[in-house]
């Protein structure tokens, strides 16, 4: 019964990362480039409104983040769980 409650945690473990990890990236990706828009084109960064950069290349960056942090985290989860290589 222990490998099966150690299994349950780890799997409720990475949802919770994968649901925080994609909340971010919906939050930049459609908050930032598509709600906030008006208010970030204030910004220019390299000539260009803020709010179409974040909407053309910002979440395409904060995404590639996250897949580094999700690598981070997981890896953190399998050792804690037993699961390392």
């Amino acid at each position: 019964m222990k490998t099966r409650t150690n299994a349950q945690t780890y799997w409720r473990a990475n949802l919770k990362y994968l649901l925080i990890l994609l909340s971010i990236w919906f939050l930049v990706s459609f908050g930032a480039g598509i709600l906030f828009k008006d208010a970030l084109d204030e910004v220019r960064l390299g000539g260009f409104k803020l709010g179409f950069w974040f909407a053309q290349q910002g979440s395409i960056y904060v995404f590639v983040i996250l897949i580094f942090v999700y690598i981070h985290l997981m890896n953190k989860l399998d050792k804690k769980h037993g699961y390392n290589e």
